[in-house]
């Protein structure tokens, strides 16, 4: 079996798939990759199955070394990345040599890269996934170095094209009103598509944290009982200061939400790297 030798990891990589739906009954949440588009994408240039597990390469920093000849691309945000020092061109599919070195530099724009073997990368399944969620723990541990990686068999027909031509969308988020706006002051949505939001450097695959000069005002000050979340969901704490829920986030939550981003726009969101601003649109 062919495999992968982990040489350095960089800031944070794990391996992510299509994730684990239908679990949320139990407290499980769906989980995979936070930008679903970008990896499919890696998936089709390789000629994978869609839900073949990928590395999902926060910022960059990602060395590893081939024992076989493989078919690997890259999408997502447009990190330089070189095999045996050679650059290849972003979204892409190479032939990789057997004992070649492939690495990863820090992307200039964007947060997270995937990385597709042809085959797929070969984890235990949890739950029907091979997908790591940060919250819950559960899947395969994040990739450290050292780690050997098989390469899987999770792959269709031969490829139709080796080249995606694909640049991060830089446009506002578009949502809709969530199921609590009446929660909040009569300008509190006005607020939060006016404002640009700045996301903070403890936001991660739970969710983005943001942050502006002006919180958002509720109306009301009771207590919410917990209710079931989504990806995209808008959800305000005591601070005003929204958290926009990407693919680990909880399954339920106690805070209410004002708005909720539409499902195509949230592989963007998982694109904005700390220091970034998010503006949204109705």
């Amino acid at each position: 079996m062919a495999s992968l030798t982990v040489v350095a990891a960089g800031p944070s990589t794990t391996v992510q798939d299509r994730g684990r739906p239908g679990w949320a009954s139990l407290g499980v949440g769906r989980s995979g990759a936070a930008d679903r588009w970008s990896h499919d994408a890696a998936n089709r240039l390789v000629g994978n199955d869609v839900d073949a597990a990928t590395l999902e390469v926060t910022l960059g920093g990602l060395v590893v070394r081939t024992d076989a000849a493989l078919l690997v691309a890259l999408t997502g945000a447009p990190v330089p990345w070189f095999v045996d020092g050679v650059r290849q061109g972003p979204g892409t599919a190479v032939v990789v040599p057997a004992g070649a070195e492939i690495r990863l530099d820090v992307a200039p724009t964007g947060l997270r890269a995937y990385v597709a073997v042809r085959g797929g990368i070969d984890v235990p399944r949890v739950l029907g996934s091979r997908a790591t969620d940060a919250l819950s723990g559960i899947g395969p541990p994040p990739v450290a170095a050292g780690d050997v990686l098989d390469v899987g068999t999770d792959h269709a027909d031969e490829p139709a094209t080796d080249l995606n031509p694909y640049a991060l969308p830089d446009r506002s988020l578009r949502l809709v009103p969530g199921p609590r706006a009446d929660w909040f002051a009569p300008d509190a949505l006005d607020h939060l598509l006016g404002t640009a939001w700045t996301v903070t450097a403890d936001s991660n695959r739970v969710g983005a944290r943001l942050t502006a000069d002006e919180p958002l005002r509720r109306s009301r000050d009771d207590e919410l009982a917990s209710e079931g979340m989504m990806p995209g969901a808008l959800q305000v704490p005591p601070s005003g200061m929204p958290v926009l829920f990407l693919a680990d986030h909880p399954v339920t939550g106690g805070y209410p939400v004002i708005a909720v981003v539409v499902a195509a726009d949230v592989d963007l969101a998982a694109q904005a790297r700390p220091g970034g601003v998010l503006r949204f649109t109705r």
